[in-house]
């Protein structure tokens, strides 16, 4: 469940490290490499996006973009502008709430910069150079990043932290699940294919569930209850795997919708797991949505977790914390900001 550290190293490259780690962690959806070739980068002064009147400049959206095969820029782009997007939004709030960050403490993180680079035997100019970042902005990713840690920090209390293990205890003791999923994935601002999409998948639960019945009442009255359940377990996951190969949106599909062990937190986004933790194996749950459309998953297995005292955990504790606070935080911003979009020229 650990994600890549954010500190100073992560703002030398302004998410161009950190987003495609947080995208593969988070999302069980990734898309397949494309085939077609990467169209021309537009120019770095263009604006892609503007949050509240402030600009996004196409320059750091290919900074983002650096880090991913150009066949895969058309897929990577919106979720890197998305990163982008909630950062302003956070900075722009934090500066309203007068979070102040003094230049000295700007100055020691490039200091601690300057030293890192020199032992991997680099040289500062040339990485600002090599990741397109100029010290200027550099400093200001810097001072954005201490604004968070600072405004987190106040939040992250030792109450609220112990509450938020104590009500969630299967986040932090190494209890896993695996799961298969089907993903449609309409247009969520058409609601008529989104309703088509929710109906799509509730019949399809009922036609697993309708035809697991029918098989389970061909199987000999002489069966025991645990050959009766062996039998429900299959009927139930082939069904669902020969739906999932059919239907699903998911690149998993290609494993009957079989996205592995994952862990409470930090590896899905939080209405996947929170639905898939709650189900017993073999259980279909109701229709969810996430960011990335709407699923049904079928609960496969569970591995319990271990008993673990919150001071063994305090870190992962603090780290799904300001997670979760960054998330409503941005939820927040968004439902009271204006954020435009420019398409790609």
């Amino acid at each position: 469940m650990r994600k890549l550290s954010r500190p100073w190293l992560a703002t030398l490259v302004a998410g161009w490290v950190a987003l495609p780690a947080l995208a593969q962690q988070a999302s069980p959806t990734l898309p397949p490499p494309s085939a077609a070739p990467a169209a021309p980068a537009p120019a770095a002064n263009a604006v892609a996006a503007t949050v509240n009147g402030q600009p996004i400049l196409e320059g750091a959206l290919q900074r983002g973009l650096k880090r991913v095969p150009p066949s895969r820029h058309a897929e990577a782009r919106p979720e890197i502008l998305n990163y982008l997007i909630e950062n302003t939004l956070i900075d722009q709030y934090l500066l309203q709430m007068r979070v102040a960050v003094d230049p000295k403490e700007v100055d020691k993180k490039i200091e601690q910069m300057k030293a890192e680079i020199q032992k991997e035997k680099l040289q500062y100019a040339q990485v600002l150079k090599d990741m397109s970042l100029t010290e200027p902005e550099l400093r200001e990713h810097i001072a954005s990043d201490l604004r968070w840690d600072k405004y987190a920090e106040a939040q992250a209390t030792d109450k609220v932290l112990r509450d938020m293990f104590t009500a969630n205890k299967d986040m932090f003791d190494g209890s896993m699940v695996r799961v298969r999923h089907i993903l449609l994935t309409p247009n969520s601002a058409d609601v008529k294919a989104v309703e088509a999409a929710k109906a799509q998948l509730t019949a399809i639960k009922k036609k697993i569930e309708d035809d697991t019945a029918l098989g389970l009442a061909k199987v000999p009255a002489t069966a025991t209850p645990l050959e009766r359940e062996q039998v429900r377990h299959k009927l139930i996951e082939d069904a669902f795997a020969a739906f999932a190969k059919e239907k699903s949106a998911c690149p998993s599909k290609q494993q009957g919708g079989d996205v592995g062990w994952f862990d409470r937190a930090g590896t899905m986004v939080e209405p996947f797991a929170k639905t898939a933790f709650a189900l017993k194996p073999f259980e279909i749950s109701e229709v969810i949505t996430t960011q990335f459309g709407l699923h049904l998953i079928l609960l496969l297995d569970k591995k319990p977790g271990k008993d673990a005292q919150f001071e063994q955990v305090k870190g992962d504790v603090k780290e799904v914390y300001c997670d979760r606070l960054r998330e409503s935080l941005v939820t927040y911003l968004r439902q009271r900001g204006k954020i435009v979009i420019n398409p790609v020229k």
